[in-house]
């Protein structure tokens, strides 16, 4: 099979023509070719004595130099139906690698210069009919492969299509124009309405929406975006009217990047391929001499006529062509790059993917990937039985609203339901004050609590100071009411994806750098084997070292920036969160997604990926096993014999099992 490659500029050029033109070409080539020697099949069939014998037409249909008809018709099918399996011979036999195509083009040669010469003198019977059916069924079987084939490919040329044609440019005057996207350049400003798809991937300047962005990551909630936020060009806006600045245009945008690392995803030969590959050359080998072996033995010890043992010799190298195991590999490989990429889950290193099966440990980053990577409210305690820990929230989600600072908004966004605030102020380094329903009241750090006089004596306080997080006391009137504890908020999946890998027998391990009580704390809450805290990101690598020697084979999931060494060292780099940045060179598999659970997806596909190449060699091995004696008439004294023609339409069933096969692979979840 022929894959043709482009570089994705994303301009209307390529529109015209995306990725697998040169594979539709070579599907309509075939299609063309089969349909032609159809037609020419037909008036050979009448043609042929034994068949005009069988239907009693022989008087009827016979007239002088009606077998030199049949012999012009058949050289028509031969060359022009065939020309697809010779050229196929030559570059084989130039690689070294004989293949499905040599045993194809060395069957219907030996059949036409036989037939020929039986037609120009030559005592013997014409394989012309089995000839050309063969051909016919050749050339079907390879159309509906490459259709197979280009159905799993499809993705990429989906994701094409994504882009809209033009985008909305707004000019220095404040007006808009529509402009071709490929005349869309970084720094422009486009406005865009809703419904519509965002151009190109960029940060919002204007305006709030939802937009929908499952085509691109998978992520089947569409996504609320604000001022500042980054989109993704492809993704579609749904309900609000917006202003984007255009950061990523071409083969930097992320669309384009998606569309890149699957091509070489697919395209990459596993060592699966390579042994499928050698099977299949082996195979070719086998047939070929087992072919030869029929002839000698059917002519020379069992004293058959030539046209019998060659037959016998035909059916053997068209039975036994590993067309199976030659689209065994590359058809899983199609489906399972293009399903994971529809997932958000993008692969960039094929044999890495397929070592991911024998994972038996798995190393998590903590800020970013088990957590939020952003601080929030973990604990509301409320010192006072006449206020409840809602209440205590309300008062410091409130007042916090009205601060700038990072950690107050994470407050904030603890409660939906604010209390109206007068005379705010900011107390810098200690804390806020303001005055919530007529009551004057502080939010203040542990350190300006003692400054004030205050002493809290509760045993609470120090639990949660030795799991490493922050306090901020509630004082209302003069008196210390309640407290909150903050700290990276862990991620609500993390709990789930540590325990359904525990289930498959996979260690769960954490590299921190943050400090031993923080490490202990998200260890103890999400459930993990093991954890190394306070570890400077250049020592991340010598522990991952360190967890291999020990024989593991260990995958390391991280946020791919201060990570790189360690997902480099590690037998699997999996960057995790990676969003709009997918041209991390250290991972070898990418989750577009903030969530961990996509490192148990990406895990789960590679063993069904596996599994699925392992069921298709095992056919197609199996089935061979099975049809060289079958092929050879080992079975011809109970009257079974197997003409060229079925030997091909056994090869083509067999080939479509696996298509079929390796169309079943899903991604579980």
């Amino acid at each position: 099979m022929e894959h043709s490659h482009s570089n994705h500029e994303m301009d209307p050029k390529m529109r015209k023509k995306p990725d697998g033109h040169g594979h539709h070409h070579m599907i309509a080539d075939f299609k063309r070719r089969f349909w032609i020697c159809v037609v020419l099949t037909i008036p050979i069939v009448f043609l042929t004595p034994h068949i005009q014998n069988i239907l009693g037409f022989g008087e009827l249909l016979s007239f002088y130099g009606d077998s030199y008809l049949l012999f012009f018709l058949s050289s028509v099918v031969y060359f022009y139906g065939g020309y697809p399996f010779f050229k196929g011979m030559y570059k084989e036999l130039k690689s070294r690698m004989p293949g499905m195509m040599t045993l194809v083009a060395v069957a219907i040669t030996t059949a036409y210069i036989y037939s020929s010469a039986v037609i120009f003198g030559l005592k013997g019977e014409i394989f012309f009919l089995e000839l050309v059916t063969l051909i016919d069924i050749m050339l079907l079987g390879h159309w509906l492969e490459m259709r197979s084939v280009m159905g799993a490919s499809n993705a990429l040329q989906e994701l094409v299509k994504l882009l809209p044609s033009s985008a909305h440019k707004i000019m220095p005057g404040g007006e808009t124009m529509e402009i071709p996207l490929a005349e869309l350049e970084v720094g422009n400003q486009v406005r865009v309405k809703p419904g519509e798809k965002i151009p190109a991937d960029g940060q919002i300047i204007m305006g709030e929406t939802n937009v929908d962005e499952s085509l691109l990551t998978g992520e089947s909630e569409p996504l609320y975006k604000k001022a500042e936020d980054e989109v993704i060009g492809g993704s579609i806006n749904l309900d609000g009217s917006i202003q984007v600045e255009i950061q990523k245009t071409g083969k930097k945008s992320f669309l384009s990047q998606v569309i890149t690392m699957v091509e070489e995803a697919q395209a990459g030969k596993s060592k699966t391929q390579n042994l499928a590959d050698r099977f299949a050359m082996y195979l070719t080998i086998i047939s070929l001499t087992a072919g030869f072996i029929t002839l000698v033995v059917w002519m020379i010890i069992t004293g058959q006529d030539l046209a019998f043992s060659l037959e016998r010799a035909v059916t053997v190298m068209v039975t036994t062509c590993p067309h199976a195991l030659g689209l065994a590999i590359p058809l899983v490989v199609a489906v399972s790059t293009a399903l994971s990429a529809s997932n958000g889950l993008l692969v960039r290193n094929r044999t890495s993917f397929e070592k991911a099966r024998n994972i038996n440990a798995i190393i998590f980053d903590k800020t970013g990937t088990l957590t939020k990577g952003e601080f929030g409210v973990t604990d509301v305690i409320s010192l006072d039985d006449k206020l409840d820990s809602v209440e205590i929230l309300k008062y410091a989600a409130s007042l916090e609203a009205y601060s700038e600072h990072p950690i107050a908004r994470g407050v904030a966004a603890e409660s939906n339901d604010h209390f109206p605030v007068e005379n705010f102020k900011s107390i810098p380094g200690k804390g806020v004050e303001g005055v919530v329903l007529g009551k004057k009241v502080k939010m203040v750090s542990s350190g300006y609590l003692k400054e004030l006089g205050f002493d809290v004596d509760d045993e609470r306080v120090d639990k949660l100071l030795s799991q490493g997080k922050s306090t901020i006391f509630v004082i209302l009137d003069g008196q210390v009411k309640g407290y909150l504890a903050l700290a990276d908020i862990i991620r609500p999946e993390s709990k789930e994806t540590v325990a359904r890998f525990k289930e498959m027998g996979i260690k769960c391990l954490m590299i921190t750098g943050d400090k031993r009580e923080v490490a202990e704390w998200v260890s103890q809450e999400v459930g993990l084997d093991q954890y190394f805290a306070e570890v400077l990101p250049p020592d991340k690598a010598q522990k991952v070292k360190e967890i291999q020697e020990e024989g593991w084979v260990v995958a390391m999931t991280g946020d791919g920036i201060n990570d790189a060494p360690a997902l480099a060292q590690a037998d699997v780099g999996i960057a995790i969160g990676a969003g709009t940045d997918v041209a991390i060179e250290t991972a070898d598999i990418i989750l577009v997604r903030s969530n961990p659970l996509d490192a148990l997806y990406i895990i789960r596909l590679a063993r069904s990926t596996y599994r699925k190449m392992v069921e298709n060699l095992a056919w197609g091995a199996g089935y061979n096993i099975f049809a060289i004696p079958l092929a050879a008439g080992v079975l011809s004294a109970y009257g079974i014999i197997l003409t060229p023609a079925m030997g091909a339409v056994l090869m083509s069933a067999s080939t479509i099992i696996v298509a079929v096969n390796s169309k079943f692979l899903r991604m579980e979840k």
